[in-house]
């Protein structure tokens, strides 16, 4: 048996595995140290421990399904070192992503069987999410959830999708600085990220836009949150977020600052290229249809002055722009 026969839908043990890709038999990251491949082991039970659950989100996108699978660590915060990190630096390593879920024993034994999903490889926009999640003490802590797409063929089954919300939820929660670890709750995985740009090349060569740049970006985003953040509570208005569950979908989505003061919804973005203002705009009108507040005044927020036609844009929409220069915020107050 070769890496060539095995296929979506298969069912193997962890030494049928070890043969034809090597690697370990025992952990849930499993990097090979003989072959270009990174197997990924998951068990749906692991939801009952840990209360999540990895498997497909029941909503595409514009490039196809994501599988969430969650990082190595059972106990204590989860870092991007060393097996995650393996995943998470895959594509530069040159290494397939191969995705196993549990799925019984061998008759007689105690020896798992896992059936293959497929080989994937990481979201190039957002290659991972940050969340809170309890560890194997019940403590809570930060996990990873790495954002997986299928680049071969896959093989879905029902149970493999993760389970959508019953009813509708709409919850108002107060802010948090990206210095509280709750804060890392609100990354959801669905969550648009507008990204850094890179320059035009006039060749034909495609440009592969690695995941450090939406990494880098995602910062940026944070850190201009905790700072406006802190400039809204030095002005002395109550900062809020909404946490918005919708009937029939396995996505959480978290809108960014709302200031009950100025019944205003913000939209952050770590960059203020076209697409983040685009993906902003879009983002505050999808949000407004299930906020409470549906009179909010929607208004995107950026690191920095974008481009004269970009902010024609966002007026354009019936929106405001408030973005930072220096050790100020021009555009607020809201006009």
């Amino acid at each position: 048996m070769s890496s060539e026969q095995i296929t979506p839908g298969g069912v193997y043990t962890r030494a049928d595995l070890k043969v034809i890709f090597g690697g370990g038999t025992q952990s849930g990251i499993e990097p090979s140290l003989t072959t270009p491949n990174i197997l990924l082991f998951t068990d749906h039970d692991s939801a009952d421990d840990f209360g999540y659950q990895d498997g497909w989100l029941a909503e595409e996108d514009e490039s196809g399904p994501i599988f969430e699978y969650t990082g190595a660590g059972p106990v204590g915060d989860q870092t991007l070192k060393g097996k995650n990190a393996s995943v998470l630096r895959h594509a530069d390593a040159g290494r397939a992503l191969h995705v196993f879920m549990a799925v019984g024993y061998v008759e007689g034994t105690g020896t798992r069987t896992h059936r293959y999903v497929g080989e994937f490889a990481l979201d190039e926009n957002e290659p991972y999410v940050e969340r809170q999640a309890p560890d194997a003490k019940k403590n809570m802590r930060r996990v990873y959830i790495f954002r997986l797409r299928a680049v071969t063929e896959i093989e879905q089954q029902s149970e493999d999708f993760v389970p959508a919300a019953p009813e509708d939820d709409i919850q108002t929660l107060p802010a948090l600085s990206i210095n509280d670890p709750a804060y890392l709750e609100l990354k959801p995985a669905e969550a648009t990220t507008g990204q850094a740009t890179k320059p035009e090349q006039n060749s034909a060569k495609k440009v592969t836009r690695k995941a450090s740049d939406a990494v880098e970006v995602k910062r940026r985003e944070a850190e201009l949150s905790d700072r406006f953040l802190a400039f809204l509570n030095g002005q002395g208005h109550t900062v809020k977020r909404f946490k918005i569950r919708v009937k029939g979908l396995t996505s959480t989505f978290w809108t960014d600052l709302y200031d009950q003061d100025d019944n205003v919804l913000y939209e952050l973005k770590g960059s203020s290229s076209r697409n983040a203002v685009r993906m902003a705009i879009g983002q505050l009108l999808d949000y407004r249809r299930h906020i409470p507040t549906e009179d909010a005044r929607l208004v995107v927020l950026l690191p920095e002055r974008p481009a004269d036609d970009l902010q024609e844009l966002v007026k354009s929409a019936g929106m405001a722009l408030v973005y930072e220069d220096g050790d100020k915020f021009t555009g607020w107050p809201i006009a």
